[in-house]
């Protein structure tokens, strides 16, 4: 398996953990601001694994 292809697949896992992160709001209070900033910063990897690793496979 190719580095590009490990960069995708942490990129994955990455994305499904701010996903997770997301939908795990209370059910008065709603998403917290930690919340929201700890879900931006794993988005923010994830694009990043993503898009390097697509670009380490081309």
């Amino acid at each position: 398996m190719s580095f590009g292809a490990v960069l995708v697949v942490v990129g994955g896992f990455l994305l499904g953990g701010a996903w997770s992160i997301w939908k795990a709001d209370h059910d008065t209070k709603g998403r917290t601001g930690p919340q929201i900033a700890f879900a931006a910063i794993l988005l923010v990897a994830a694009l990043l694994a993503t898009a390097s690793g697509i670009l380490r496979l081309v």
